[in-house]
């Protein structure tokens, strides 16, 4: 959501409306085993491209990585270097499109030429443990404040995780 609706004002009256934020839950899932690595949760609108490396750092200190599948939301050239640098690790984030004006160098052109499709597709299997979490435990965090929904969707993760045991 653009911070335009977030931040609009009243015309009649010059006073701020009322923006839309909503809790945002992030994960790392290991899809072989389909269980949660590492989650945070906070409040959206919000670009979270910057959390990919913290929250893959952290997934890493649980089990090693050697792919990280992640949207296009989260590719930068920070995020790719920071995976294959730090983490030694292959990504599989595709390129943003972008404008014309635009010049992709580096580790984000390589993936734009060669970006591995086949191993891309199984990022579905991350949809699939968000699937499986709303429908056998819950679709939301019922907590009248933000600090208590987030308390309440890192419960939730750690919940999936002891029913997928």
């Amino acid at each position: 959501m653009s911070t335009f609706f977030v931040r609009r004002r009243d015309h009649h009256t010059n006073q701020p409306l009322r923006g839309r934020h909503w809790l945002k839950w992030l994960v790392v899932v290991d899809v072989d085993r389909q269980v949660l690595l590492s989650q945070t949760a906070r409040t959206g609108p919000w670009n979270d491209s910057g959390n990919l490396p913290g929250l893959v750092e952290a997934a890493n200190q649980v089990a090693p990585i050697g792919v990280v599948l992640a949207d296009a939301e989260c590719e930068s050239a920070r995020n790719q270097s920071s995976v294959r640098q730090q983490l030694r690790a292959q990504s599989s984030i595709p390129a943003k499109r972008g404008k014309k004006t635009w010049r992709i160098h580096a580790v984000r052109a390589a993936m734009r030429r060669a970006f591995p499709r086949r191993q891309s597709a199984r990022r579905a299997l991350v949809e699939t443990v968000f699937s499986t979490v709303k429908r056998t435990l819950s679709s939301r965090a019922p907590g009248r404040n933000l600090p208590l929904q987030q308390r309440q969707a890192l419960l939730l993760g750690l919940t999936y995780n002891l029913y997928r045991l």
